[in-house]
């Protein structure tokens, strides 16, 4: 029987010091994760364009090309891969310059490698919540229970009844939809539709809040529940697996 294979983080480290990234590439091979040794930036560059990666990691001082150029290069024509720069610089004024250049992260040397370990996977996580999230919102339609949410045209259908939402109801609830079953917190709820999250805003997202369970109100197995101090969950029953329906409990 064929077990699934799970993911396997494909990683870009480009490093010039010859013993540095001999250790780090043992380390991440040890944690399990891909990883392809570049040593200075134009092979960094090109090892990049030929592959697909799921985090850089890049020094900055490098011979040809260093790491900030390096990370404005692959912005270019990258703008979602994570990047982490490991440097012995520490300065204000290049942390800052790094985040210019597109990085995500920012490690001074002399780190733990347990530090690495735990900023990678933090990134890691990050990213694929991120690109999740970029998936689902290109979707139109919605099933939510017994209805169907048309983005397109602001129409909530449910058999022959059909709801007219306004701009920001269905923005609202297409975000509800996005995070289906998981929380969606405030601070994004309001950001993303209000531009803002003060207090007053809040409120007024709470009303349009009690608008979308109205409109659901007629499938009992459905719920918008309100997590205390943290944001909102659209609760919808999972489907049940074809595969699973004939199996044992």
């Amino acid at each position: 029987m064929k077990t699934k294979k799970s993911f396997k983080a494909k990683i870009l480290l480009v490093e010039d010091d010859p013993n540095l990234s001999v250790v780090i590439h043992d380390y991440l091979e040890i944690l399990d994760y891909e990883t392809t040794v570049c040593h200075d930036g134009d092979e960094g560059l090109k090892e990049f364009t030929k592959g697909k990666f799921d985090l850089v990691i890049l020094d900055v001082m490098m011979p040809k090309k260093d790491g900030f150029t390096l990370a404005e290069d692959i912005r270019r024509f990258d703008e979602d891969t994570p990047i982490i720069f490991v440097t012995a610089k520490s300065l204000k004024e290049d942390r800052i310059k790094g985040f210019q250049a597109g990085c995500d992260d920012y490690i001074s040397k002399p780190f733990s490698t347990e530090e690495l370990s735990m900023r990678i996977r933090a990134i890691l996580r990050r990213f694929m919540i991120s690109q999740n999230g970029k998936s689902e919102s290109l979707q139109k339609t919605f099933q939510i229970g017994r209805y169907v949410f048309d983005l397109d045209n602001m129409v909530l259908k449910s058999g022959n009844n059909e709801q007219i939402l306004t701009r920001k109801e269905g923005a609202l609830l297409k975000l509800l939809c996005i995070y289906k079953n998981r929380l969606l917190t405030r601070e994004l709820a309001l950001k993303s539709v209000w531009g803002d999250d003060d207090y007053f805003i809040g409120r007024s997202m709470d009303v349009f809040i009690t608008k979308l369970r109205k409109y659901l109100k007629d499938d009992p197995t459905i719920a918008i529940t309100n997590i205390h101090g943290s944001g909102y969950k659209l609760e919808v029953p999972e489907e049940l697996n074809p595969e699973n329906a004939n199996m044992n409990p």
